[in-house]
């Protein structure tokens, strides 16, 4: 059976618990054992390389250096990483190992909670499999992203909450290596009421997957 490491904590606001406990019951659904921490210390346990899959749910905190040596070493080796919006795109902002795994971090939201558009741009790969672009209601990520992403999905910027960023494209899904660890990310996700959208809660659940190994 398939094992899972659910981490979350950090900032109220984005529903940690809440999105946890959504995670772990489709996760359950698809055969993981799940187990489900509130800590960072539990990415310092050594068992955590034996895992498939890790997702951490953590915006806006502190991680140890152990910590995360560990957790990249986990992924390097073969482990699983995936998650989404601020839980895992800025999870923690000092600790670039972390940020060099994930591929890429959260810089800002122009605008905060808008409607804005999310475009398919790989339709042929599985993850993306009979979804088509999207209207979207959130917080519209801009980050600083890793040009060796695989990017499955964008969105563009109308200028309009910040005129100097007018039409630029921005990765809003994508897939990566991180050694011989499968590594996915969405941005989409500020509150558990997000998993209610069709495309968001079929984009995460099925890029969970993938990235389990």
């Amino acid at each position: 059976m398939r094992e899972a490491l659910i981490v979350w904590g950090g900032w109220s606001g984005h529903e940690p618990e809440q999105c946890a406990r959504i995670i772990k019951g489709w996760l359950e659904e698809d055969g993981f054992k799940v187990y489900l921490e509130d800590t960072t210390e539990a990415f310092a346990d050594p068992a955590i390389k034996d895992l498939s899959l890790i997702v951490p749910i953590f915006t806006m905190s502190k991680i140890e250096k152990e910590e995360v040596a560990n957790l990249t070493a986990a992924v390097e080796g073969g482990v699983g990483l995936g998650g989404f919006h601020g839980g895992m795109g800025d999870a923690f902002r000092d600790a670039v190992d972390y940020q060099f795994m994930v591929g890429g971090q959260w810089v800002s939201h122009p605008g905060n909670i808008i409607d804005y558009r999310v475009d398919i741009t790989r339709p042929d790969d599985p993850v993306m499999a009979g979804v088509s672009s999207f209207p979207y209601h959130s917080e519209q990520y801009y980050m600083h992203v890793d040009p060796s992403n695989e990017v499955l999905a964008t969105t563009t910027f109308t200028g309009e909450h910040a005129s100097w960023i007018d039409g630029v494209t921005m990765p809003v899904v994508w897939k990566r290596k991180h050694g011989a660890g499968r590594v996915f990310y969405s941005a989409l996700g500020h509150v558990s009421s997000e998993f209610a959208v069709p495309e968001m809660a079929t984009i995460l659940r099925r890029g969970l997957n993938w990235a389990a190994r």
